[in-house]
């Protein structure tokens, strides 16, 4: 007389190598939409305010892009409102490679990269605390405080 596998034995180790292959399927599936889809993540390194003559401070902000897709900032509010229409508070703003029109802003940063930005300000008063946020194309905002000199 032949042994046999019992049908409850059997039963066992189906269910084992389906789950076995379900969870290999699934990490695979994860891996490869992680590669379809990257993550957007800048870092503002650092932000402090410098005095300038007169009444004029400068806010440098130095940022790093850490995720795994370039990122376009495209908009940069201070205090919750879009440079854009603090023309009488914004004088300029600048980046390593120019000057930056305050209606049409496009600073892009690749991975991995770094980029320093400098916002010409006045108008505002010494110790007064400045909300800095940049907007990506994306729609993520990276908020950042700044207190004046």
């Amino acid at each position: 007389m032949k042994k046999a596998i019992s049908p409850v034995i059997a039963t066992v180790i189906i269910v084992a190598v389906t789950i076995a292959i379900a969870i290999a399927v699934a990490l695979w599936m994860t891996g490869l939409v992680g590669s379809f889809t990257g993550t957007e993540n800048l870092q503002i390194v650092s932000a402090y305010a410098t005095k300038g003559s007169g009444n004029i401070w400068t806010i440098h902000l130095e940022v790093k892009n850490v995720g795994t897709v370039d990122v376009t900032i495209d908009n940069i509010f201070i205090n919750g409102v879009p440079v854009s229409a603090l023309t009488t508070n914004v004088e300029s703003i600048s980046i390593s490679t120019g000057t930056i029109e305050l209606n049409n802003i496009n600073i892009p940063i690749k991975t991995g990269e770094t980029v320093k930005i400098y916002i010409y300000v006045q108008g505002y008063t010494p110790g007064q605390m400045l909300e800095i946020k940049l907007h990506s194309a994306a729609g993520k905002e990276y908020p950042k405080q700044v207190t004046l000199p």
